[in-house]
Order: C-alpha cells, then sequence, then structure tokens
C-alpha cells in the first residue's frame, strides 16, 4: 500500500475500490473475508472492517449473513463515474499544467503511451 498521511481504512478502501475498477471484482461477486484482507494487507481487522463499513454505507457492498460481503449490483459503475469526476477535477487540471510548461505535443504523449 501506498505511505501517505490517509488513515489505514481510507487507503484499504482504495485497494478494494482499484479492484473492482479493474474488474478483479465484479458487481454480484464475494470480498475477501476481513480477516483475509487484514491479513494479505497486514492491517488490524477492525480498520478493514470500517473500510468495508463505509463501502456499505455507500451502498457499493451488501453483506449476506452468514455468506459474506459481496459487491452491490452497480457498484462498478459508480465508483468508475466517481474516479473519473476525481480524476477530471483534482488530477487533470495539475497534469494538463505540467503538459502545457514542459511543452509537450499531444502526439508525443500518445507515442509514449
Amino acid at each position: 500500500m501506498a505511505s501517505d498521511d490517509r488513515p489505514v481504512y481510507i487507503r484499504l478502501r482504495d485497494v478494494i475500490a482499484e479492484a473492482i475498477l479493474e474488474g478483479r471484482y465484479r458487481d454480484g461477486d464475494p470480498l475477501p473475508s476481513v480477516r483475509a484482507l487484514a491479513a494479505e494487507h497486514g492491517a488490524n481487522p477492525l480498520t478493514v472492517a470500517k473500510a468495508y463499513q463505509s463501502f456499505q454505507d455507500d451502498g457499493l457492498v451488501v453483506v449476506r449473513r452468514g455468506v459474506g460481503m459481496f459487491v452491490a449490483d452497480g457498484a462498478s459503475a459508480k465508483l468508475h463515474r466517481q474516479a473519473r469526476q476525481r480524476f477530471m477535477q483534482d488530477e487533470w487540471p495539475r497534469v494538463r499544467a505540467q503538459i502545457e510548461r514542459l511543452e509537450i505535443r499531444m502526439d508525443e504523449l500518445f507515442d509514449h503511451a
């Protein structure tokens, strides 16, 4: 996990969201148990539970009693919209400014993709 100043449960939430966005977990798929995810990331199970709870509060994860946590229907589309909006508002302006500062042409960018 990236080292930053954000709380661990937020960083874990980002890891889970990234896995959903990349298609490793699709709508309806089961998520790792709290203990399994905690062991995988060296985190406290209560911290993982807090990350899962925040997803549940946002309607991105559903709990099936006695079975586990599952990606909610529509969660991947919702996360995609949120990530796209965040990129366009927060990251793109900085990237664009850097491109302009360095006088990089669009064809140069696509040649290195």
